[in-house]
């Protein structure tokens, strides 16, 4: 049986090996948001959600119809590996064992999953707010512009516009993940 199934939404997350930064310059991030948003279509994944770290990842992403999270993780991460390894110079392991992956179970839980993400680069203290940092999908879910992307149903069903997104992110404190979100939303 697989590990992802149909209809169903995961955390996937892995850092470098060894602690190794895994994206040394702009163009590597790129090449690798490049690659999930090829292989996602290819594989019949939706990329509801990610953020680039300079040693590690995070993806929200929903397994649909006919799809396979495996085979795009493992397409699109074998795929930037060579790209890093020519370009670097570099030969051997790069990512810390295979991707680990959380199913998340409840629309609550989606939405704290997609506002950690987010805020990452906040918390590792790169950017001041989650949507300058360039390497996450952020700065879409905060516009106001009609502009379409994966996690577009997600956000508009919990609130009005990017500005009510962006103030969620806001409040959030570091440290404070949890699968209680109703609290959070006044719910």
């Amino acid at each position: 049986m697989s590990k992802y199934l149909n209809g169903h939404t995961y955390h996937v997350y892995n850092r470098g090996a060894h602690q190794l930064t895994i994206f040394r310059r702009p163009r590597h991030y790129r090449k690798c948001i490049g690659l999930l948003l090829k292989y996602s279509i290819h594989y019949h994944v939706s990329l509801l959600a990610h953020c680039l770290m300079p040693n590690h990842y995070h993806l929200i992403v929903r397994q649909e119809a006919e799809g396979s999270i495996s085979r795009f993780l493992q397409t699109t991460f074998n795929s930037f590996v060579q790209y890093y390894n020519v370009s670097e110079s570099h030969s051997g392991t790069l990512f810390q064992g295979p991707a680990k992956s959380t199913v998340v179970d409840t629309d609550e839980y989606l939405l704290q999953a997609i506002r950690y993400v987010h805020t990452n680069p906040v918390s590792a203290k790169l950017v001041k707010r989650a949507s300058d940092w360039e390497f996450s999908d952020c700065s879409a879910w905060v516009s106001d512009s009609d502009g379409l992307f994966p996690g577009k149903s997600i956000r508009d069903g919990w609130f009005k516009d990017g500005k009510g997104y962006r103030e969620f992110l806001e409040a959030y404190e570091p440290g404070t993940f949890s699968r209680d979100i109703g609290a959070i939303l006044d719910l």
